[in-house]
């Protein structure tokens, strides 16, 4: 055990003193904060883009001359008089529009040729906006000539939003469908990059020791298997030691942030925060609002909790296999590819299957990629926002560390044989014999 603990400390103390993992350790945090601040930025600040001109010739008065029907916070449109279409699209730039809008005579059941003139090509966002615009105005003019009441109209058109409320043993709590989305997507993808990359170092250290032809010294003197252990023990404690730096610096730049920008912060509160009074929002500071009660909804105690397991339980169940691979590729990188397929493929199925989960969490295929080992530790997050029955935590829980003891079982076999074999190419036939060899 003595050994083990000394490779365990060797593996951890070489990654965690290098400069690539101080940088990233430390830059991941700020850019998290950074974005997070600057959502609530764009939230007051309301995008902080020019208004554009945009000149309206309004040929078929589908308009009616009425300026009050266009108006917009984000855009200013103005009627020309006097002009064509073929002599003002020549001097709409000079004259300081961003957009030339030309309306002809109409048929207004089947409006056409409506034109929106540009000097480059217009973004989704602006011209969204200016067809819903001209959508009103058609609506306007088809219910006059049906002789309804637009007033009346609008008074029975409904337009109806559902909140979700969570009852719990401290009372209810606003839920957002898209956090927990949001949340449970974000938790599956960085255990599925996790598992690649930590189980991916994995193999290449093991390869590099053997074509150093360290390991026939150090297995001189350690067993096969404490030096595998050591080796995915070390590198696991890595990946944890940088996520634990991870919460505490972005928990701390989060309280920072209100003391170095005071007004920023109380504007948010005020504009819908949590517990701000209700007052009118615009849609970015709506979304800021909902994405707090979202959060304040989610039982972060058992996420958190679920993702250190599943990480934990995934990587070490990979990692060995990873260094089972390892153990048998000197240095062809085809070759490690090749035997690597096998590995990953379970791995990008847990992505598509987490994708699904993520939005249909109780379907019968998320059920099963939550509870089958190979694909639980992404598909489970994917699932654990929306609230999992205890009896599926269990049992994808204990079956994930029943494989994990069954697996590192199998490959300490093959690392044994691997690890000291030389120029011969391994297959998965032949390494199958060896993890099933007795003796």
């Amino acid at each position: 055990m003595n050994k083990t603990w000394l490779i365990i400390k060797r593996e951890y103390l070489t990654r965690v003193r290098k400069k690539s993992f101080l940088v990233i350790t430390l830059l991941v945090p700020l850019i998290i904060v950074g974005f997070y601040g600057a959502i609530f930025a764009i939230a007051i600040s309301g995008g902080g883009s020019d208004k554009q001109k945009i000149a309206v010739l309004d040929e078929g008065n589908l308009f009616d001359g009425n300026e009050t029907a266009l108006k917009d916070d984000n855009m200013a449109y103005i009627f020309i008089h006097g002009e064509t279409e073929a002599s003002f699209k020549k001097k709409y730039k000079a004259d300081g529009y961003s957009q030339f809008l030309y309306i002809p005579q109409l048929d207004i059941q089947q409006p056409s040729n409506i034109k929106l003139h540009s000097q480059s090509a217009v973004n989704l966002l602006t011209k969204s906006r200016i067809e819903k615009k001209l959508d009103q105005a058609i609506e306007a003019k088809r219910l006059k000539a049906a002789k309804i009441d637009p007033e009346l109209y609008k008074a029975i058109n409904s337009d109806v939003s559902v909140d979700n409320t969570i009852d719990s043993e401290k009372g209810e709590k606003k839920s957002s469908a898209g956090v927990a989305y949001a949340v449970a997507f974000a938790g599956g993808i960085l255990i599925y990059i996790i598992l690649l990359i930590y189980g991916t170092m994995v193999m290449r250290g093991v390869m590099e020791e053997k074509t150093n032809r360290i390991a026939e010294v150090i297995v001189s003197s350690v067993k096969p298997f404490q030096l595998m252990l050591g080796k995915i023990i070390g590198i696991g404690a890595v990946g944890l030691t940088q996520f634990a730096i991870w919460i505490v610096l972005i928990a701390l730049l989060q309280s920072v942030i209100p003391l170095l920008f005071p007004d920023m912060f109380h504007q948010v509160v005020a504009q819908g925060g949590i517990n701000a009074p209700a007052i009118p929002q615009s849609g970015t500071q709506k979304m800021v609002s909902t994405i707090s009660e979202g959060l304040g909804s989610l039982n972060i105690g058992l996420i958190v909790f679920c993702f250190i397991f599943y990480f934990l339980g995934g990587y070490l169940m990979y990692a060995s296999l990873f260094a089972a691979v390892g153990s048998v590729v000197s240095e062809d990188q085809q070759e490690a590819q090749q035997l690597m397929l096998p590995i990953m493929m379970p791995i990008i199925l847990a992505f598509v299957i987490m994708s699904k989960a993520a939005s249909d969490p109780d379907s019968s295929l998320a059920v099963f990629g939550s509870l089958f080992p190979l694909t639980s530790p992404i598909v489970m997050m994917g699932r654990i926002t929306y609230g999992v029955p205890w009896q599926q935590l269990v049992i994808s829980m204990v079956l994930l560390f029943g494989s994990f003891l069954l697996f590192t079982w199998l490959t300490a076999k093959i690392y044994r044989t691997g690890i000291l074999m030389y120029g011969k190419k391994t297959t998965w036939k032949e390494m199958a014999k060896w993890a099933f060899k007795r003796g």
